[in-house]
């Protein structure tokens, strides 16, 4: 019998969960809290609400919302002394993922102090840090269930994945309602970003009976509702749809980590300023037809909860077939094909290469990679 670990925050699912935010906050001790969010969600009205539940609550706040696309480590350092020059105890992280993983940057610089990459990699933060409230807008990064931060270091040009359970938020805060204000564009990249968490740690070298329950709900749930949630910002069906499978592949990810998708998107994405979603899309069905050999039962599972009917097929039809899925469910809702049609050149595929290597993810990968497997993946998909 193996010993399973799960760690998981308090969770508040369902519509209008937004209200519970100063009850939660009234509850983990907070008097002063530090907003950290961005300027997409600002003007989506969310910050204007959150401000509005803070003061019918009687609580401090402060606001920071200079948090771009893919955060970096400025950003974290500006943030960090926004909480104390406020003499704040808490935070609450608003946004998607990239409001929420500043969020608990900041918070590992308020109480551990030092750089932000000096807490890269996994289990490096040793003091506690203040507690967290997460409410996430975008069904896509898991970020508010998480024990994952990923900060960009503006000098390495790189993403850097710090794992560590300290960064598990204490409340959770999930409400559908939150996605009506998101572009179907935004609506597809998370989208697919749901989906590569709930494939890579389905097939993942850590994934247990734990995880595999996560994985396996919100990959039948993102093959379902994903196209009619990119469709139509009003389907509300489609909406909580998508907000449990991105909440339930948070959770698998979260404990099981991820593979060699989610390792390269990191490398590219220190590059180029793109949706990180978008990246997984395009990288997905290369990195499952490199590791179907480590595990084609699981890929043959996985064709199965897309809805694909496997009987009379072998397994790598199957695996296959699940490959297909991905690649028509990207062109029904608008990704791009190949990484050139986003800027990306041949000329630093060596340098990326290295980088996705070394990223924390590439452990947890079913099939091993070496740099020259790499190097001819990312030739692939240019």
């Amino acid at each position: 019998m193996h010993i399973n670990k799960f760690v998981t925050p308090e969770i508040i699912f369902g519509k209008n969960a937004i209200k519970q935010t100063g009850d939660a906050c009234l509850r983990l001790g907070a008097r002063n809290v530090l907003i950290v969010s961005d300027r997409g969600v600002a003007n989506a009205g969310w910050l204007e609400r959150i401000i509005d539940i803070c003061q019918d609550s009687c609580l401090k706040f402060a606001a920071f919302i200079d948090v771009s696309a893919n955060p970096k480590d400025v950003e974290v350092v500006n943030g960090c002394r926004a909480f104390i020059d406020n003499e704040c105890d808490a935070i609450i992280g608003i946004g998607g993922g990239s409001a929420l993983d500043a969020a608990k940057a900041i918070a590992i610089l308020v109480t551990n102090g030092g750089k932000i990459s000096d807490y890269e990699g996994v289990d490096r933060i040793e003091k506690p840090l203040p507690p967290m409230i997460m409410i996430m807008t975008t069904a896509g990064s898991g970020s508010e269930v998480s024990q994952f931060s990923i900060i960009v270091d503006s000098n390495r040009k790189k993403k850097m994945t710090i794992i560590s359970k300290t960064l598990v938020p204490d409340i959770a805060i999930i409400d559908p309602y939150t996605l009506v204000t998101k572009s179907s564009a935004l609506t597809a990249a998370t989208g697919m970003d749901v989906l590569t968490h709930a494939i890579e740690s389905y097939v993942s070298i850590a994934a247990t009976p734990l995880t595999d329950v996560q994985a396996k709900n919100a990959l039948s749930l993102v093959s379902t509702y994903l196209r009619p949630s990119v469709a139509s910002k009003t389907n509300e069906e489609a909406k909580e749809a998508m907000a449990m499978a991105s909440l339930q592949a948070g959770l698998a990810f979260s404990n099981a980590i991820l593979g060699a998708a989610h390792a390269i998107s990191h490398a590219v994405g220190g590059r180029f300023p793109l949706p990180h979603g978008e990246i997984n899309a395009i990288l997905l069905p290369y990195v499952m037809d490199f590791n179907f050999i480590s595990a084609p039962k699981r890929f043959t599972e996985i064709a199965e909860l897309m809805g694909v009917d496997t009987r009379g097929m072998t397994q790598r039809e199957a695996g296959n077939a699940a490959i297909n899925f991905v690649k028509e469910l990207s062109i029904d809702i608008g990704i791009p094909k190949q990484l050139k049609e986003v800027g990306m050149t041949e000329e630093i595929i060596d340098s990326l290469s290295q980088t996705a290597l070394e990223d924390a993810c590439m452990i947890t990968n079913p099939r091993d990679m070496d740099l020259e497997q790499v190097k001819n993946l990312l030739k692939k998909v240019l």
